[in-house]
């Protein structure tokens, strides 16, 4: 099944709680009410952590910060803000693990490995500006941890650089296709970049990581043959921060995770054959051999004295030969269907 990551990332806004509040609401359970069916909900929550030592210039990180999203004058105390300290994401990793599921981090530099004193995540992730950054991608490799790395800057020397610098330790990798362009936009997607990593990579586990707007390409993608799929959430998309927006909130979470669990039912299997599903309709709605005028008793059946009507009990067309030439057992009326009983 599809490997469902719902990423947190900072739109808990510097609060323990409200990460807390969005893990609740990603896993709540999920029922396909039409069919009063559970369906397997979310996999992993994913946090972000970043290192303010080794994240911008110091001009960079002393820049006025303007943006209707800001949450301090410049963009270093913004940043600040933002994150939660190693003991905050244990702490959140803790709940996280309480509800069952797996918690996955994406670590933006050496200096936050510091948090795997506390703990251990099921997956590192490495952000898509990150995949050049080959120090770190050696560094968090050398953790043995199975790695996520997103394609969403990268060319194919990029990529296959990346693999080469985690390959010198592990080769437990997943690929994500994506797009960093907040929100996406659909005619830049290229999904099909999933089959090609598909067929060019078959050493690794392909998915999707989602930028764009609603779930129409998330639930593509596993169509497409993504085994994992990553995408933003929330409690609330009006709440003020830069990934809001473009996130799932709970209503949005569970048409993903209904939407993506029934197409993983709808797959089946490769072959044409009648699905016992279809018996009923089948026999109400097929049609049979049937009289089209009044037969009395002993008559010859000839083809111009059949044609087709519903149910589908009878026989079919290409059973015609059981009774064409034979003689009816008795009256048989007009727009019935000729069962082989009828006949002798």
């Amino acid at each position: 099944m599809t490997y469902i990551i719902g990423e947190i990332g900072q739109n808990h806004n510097g609060s323990v709680d409200i990460a807390k509040a969005i893990v609740d609401v990603a896993t709540l359970k999920i029922k396909d009410k039409l069919f009063n069916r559970d369906l397997k909900g979310i996999d992993a929550i994913k946090l972000t952590k970043r290192d303010l030592n080794e994240e911008l210039t110091a001009s960079a990180m002393n820049q006025p910060y303007d943006s209707q999203n800001a949450f301090a004058p410049t963009y270093g105390e913004h940043r600040q803000i933002l994150e939660l300290s190693d003991e905050e994401h244990f702490e959140v990793y803790k709940y996280v693990k309480s509800k069952g599921i797996d918690f996955v981090e994406t670590l933006c530099s050496k200096g936050c490995l510091s948090l795997l004193k506390l703990f251990q995540p099921d997956y590192l992730k490495v952000a898509s500006r990150d995949l050049t950054n080959l120090p770190l991608l050696e560094a968090l490799a050398e953790t043995k941890i199975p790695i996520i790395i997103s394609t969403g800057m990268a060319d194919k020397s990029d990529l296959d650089n990346g693999l080469n610098a985690i390959n010198k330790y592990h080769s437990n990798i997943t690929i994500l296709h994506c797009l960093s362009q907040y929100p996406s936009d659909y005619k830049e997607l290229n999904l099909k970049s999933i089959t090609y990593l598909k067929n060019n990579y078959p050493n690794y586990t392909i998915g999707y990581s989602d930028h764009s707007i609603g779930i129409v390409t998330p639930v593509a993608a596993v169509a497409m043959g993504a085994e994992v799929i990553e995408k933003h959430i929330t409690i609330d998309r009006n709440m003020k921060g830069t990934d809001q927006e473009g996130s799932l909130a709970s209503d949005g979470i569970r048409r993903m995770l209904r939407d993506i669990r029934n197409l993983e039912l709808s797959f089946g299997e490769e072959g044409i054959f009648r699905s016992d599903a279809v018996v009923s309709a089948q026999t109400k709605l097929e049609r049979s051999i049937a009289t089209n005028k009044t037969l009395p008793k002993g008559h010859i059946i000839k083809e111009e004295d059949l044609h087709m009507l519903s149910p589908g009990d009878g026989l079919k067309w290409h059973e015609k030969d059981q009774i064409i030439g034979k003689a009816t057992s008795s009256d048989i009326a007009t727009n019935e269907i000729l069962y082989p009983k009828f006949v002798v």
